[in-house]
């Protein structure tokens, strides 16, 4: 935990309004090939539960077929721009959108190595120069690319906190050269960071990011945190690898000096891949905040999925929560969250 002066940028939190969404279509180039049409069911019932409270931006090699595939979804409008891509977790390689001191946006277009290498992700990577190049994007771009940052790394309160885990950040395979010290000083630089809480508790087991913050803990209005909890199985390992998150969130203070109201969100039952049988990384962190909406990924499990909804009714009384089955995503190791990026709708040249 440490602080800094105040910045000249702001990140903002992602409940303020006047948002859009990036999303990445899933194509046969994918690692979803071979259950592509799965995949595409899902982000189809994606758009139509987010296309009602935001404008959506679709990107893909080639978006005619998926114009045509949503041409039914009515809402804020829906619109396309054809792209190469490696994958769909835009949340990862999107541009992170922050204000300067004139409140003016910023997109920064930070650098994406497949989460440490693991994954090919040059495409992937170039994807916000393209929107920049085309125009789609009206406000300054700023270039980051020599400093990997994935946007579910990192969590915000729009007042200068950034919550994130060592796990992700100090590991070896993205910015190797810097210390904990450098990564901190750049984060304040970038994104306005003035207080930045490490996690270094829980992992979802199955998860390909090193622990991103987004899996495990979310900030929320009013000083709030909800958090995966742990069940009462001793002999499951997730049960032991989220064992003392609770606990580490309960010693850390708002930027205002003040401790967190903590709210516990239950795992859902394990959920093993049919093919192989591996743990799959199913999480109810992994939602997605959107103006009035609140977007819940559900894992085909009444009562977990019911209990996980309460707790976002409790941290978001006022907004509207919609539901999307997230059992295909979850396949390729990665949820709701991880595959939308809200974006200012105002920089959005559509």
């Amino acid at each position: 935990m440490t602080m800094k002066n105040d910045a000249a940028r702001r990140l903002p939190a992602e409940w303020e309004n006047g948002r859009a969404v990036l999303l990445s279509w899933p194509h046969a180039g994918t690692d979803w090939n071979y259950m592509l049409e799965q995949a595409q069911d899902c982000y189809y019932e994606m758009v139509k539960a987010i296309a009602p409270h935001a404008r959506i931006l679709i990107v893909a090699p080639d978006t005619a077929p998926v114009k045509a595939r949503l041409s039914g979804i009515e809402g804020k409008g829906i619109f396309y721009f054809d792209v190469p891509t490696n994958d769909t977790w835009i949340r990862d390689f999107g541009p992170i959108t922050v204000e300067d001191s004139s409140g003016k946006s910023v997109a920064c277009d930070f650098g994406f190595n497949g989460w440490g290498g693991k994954f090919r992700s040059d495409l992937d990577n170039a994807v916000n120069r393209h929107l920049k190049d085309a125009g789609m994007i009206r406000c300054g771009c700023d270039d980051q690319n020599s400093f990997i940052l994935e946007g579910g790394s990192i969590e915000s309160d729009g007042q200068g906190t950034i919550l994130t885990t060592a796990s992700c950040l100090l590991t070896p395979t993205r910015n190797a050269s810097m210390t904990k010290e450098d990564i901190e000083a750049k984060l304040c630089d970038t994104l306005g960071a003035r207080k930045i809480l490490w996690l270094d508790k829980g992992e979802i087991l199955g998860d390909d990011t090193d622990g991103h913050i987004d899996t495990i803990a979310r900030l929320a209005p009013h000083d709030t945190i909800l958090y995966c909890t742990k069940g009462n199985n001793e002999s499951d390992p997730q049960d032991n690898a989220l064992g003392g998150v609770g606990e580490s969130l309960s010693r850390m203070q708002s930027a205002a000096g003040l401790p967190y109201n903590l709210i516990g969100i239950p795992m859902p039952s394990p959920i093993y891949d049919p093919e192989d049988g591996h743990r799959l990384p199913a999480t109810y962190a992994n939602f997605l905040i959107i103006n009035d909406a609140v977007i819940l990924p559900t894992y085909g499990q009444p009562d977990n999925d019911r209990v996980a909804e309460l707790c976002l009714r409790v941290a978001f009384p006022e907004h509207i929560i919609e539901k999307v089955d997230c059992r295909a995503l979850i396949r390729q190791h990665g949820s709701l969250h991880c595959a939308t990026m809200q974006i200012p709708d105002s920089v959005l040249n559509l």
